[in-house]
């Protein structure tokens, strides 16, 4: 598919389509890959995209990917904004705490489990799509504990393949945690999805990432201490266990 002309921009706007300032602008490299799977993205609402944030780019790449903004949603049918769903049907990709009694040291790097941490099958996993938080690590702590209905979803468990591309632009609070995009790219072929489409979403993060460094400030100090808590949402290693306390 030949990549889209990017949007007319002036310099101090942001692009309608990707929301990036005009000099960062990355719509001329989407390379849009169809997925079985649909993937919709939680997206907390005080979550800044317009320049690191990744979801606008999996929306941009995946055509069936889809993002809703908000705090808590009744239940996965409201989520979706759908009438009946079958939970067992979807998966949340979430950095939470596992079932007690699952070491993560025993699970492979892409695992699914049920709310009782049975593992299934990956190869026959029967999903409709995958869920997955958006926002700070303290904002997508928020959206899990707001929403108890997640915890009775089958859960995707990941160890992701690389550390993450951000580099110095933002440091992750642990290595092995990475972007959203990265997060659904490595996750999407384990699941059957073709290996192009995490292909796709990593060219077009590194793209974002380039054009930053070249057209933009040096990246910003690091941050205090008592901001760590303030750090992106992105999949941990399997085990990780957040503060059960919510945010507010």
């Amino acid at each position: 598919m030949t990549p889209a002309a990017p949007p007319e921009t002036t310099a101090e706007s942001p692009c309608p389509h990707c929301v990036r300032p005009a000099a960062c602008c990355i719509c001329d490299r989407v390379a849009p890959v169809d997925t079985r799977l649909r993937v919709v993205i939680l997206q907390h609402p005080r979550e800044d995209d317009a320049l690191l944030g990744t979801a606008r780019l999996v929306a941009l790449t995946l055509p069936r990917a889809r993002i809703r903004i908000g705090l808590s949603w009744a239940s996965l049918a409201q989520a979706l904004g759908e009438d009946e769903v079958d939970r067992e049907r979807w998966a949340v990709l979430a950095a939470a705490r596992l079932p007690d009694g699952i070491d993560p040291a025993t699970l492979p790097d892409v695992a699914l489990l049920d709310r009782h941490g049975t593992r299934r099958d990956l190869a026959h996993h029967g999903l409709d799509g995958i869920l997955v938080l958006d926002g700070t690590w303290s904002q997508a702590k928020t959206l899990w504990w707001r929403n108890p209905w997640l915890t009775r979803l089958p859960r995707l468990v990941l160890r992701p393949r690389e550390p993450s591309m951000y580099g110095r632009l933002r440091r992750e609070p642990r290595r092995e945690w990475v972007s959203t995009l990265e997060a659904i790219g490595d996750v999407l072929p384990a699941l059957g999805e073709p290996e192009a489409a995490r292909d796709s979403l990593r060219s077009l993060l590194r793209t974002l990432l380039q054009r930053i460094r070249d057209n933009t400030a040096p990246p910003p100090r690091r941050q205090p201490a008592g901001d760590r808590g303030r750090r992106r949402a992105r999949a941990a290693r399997p085990g990780a266990r957040p503060d059960p306390s919510p945010d507010g």
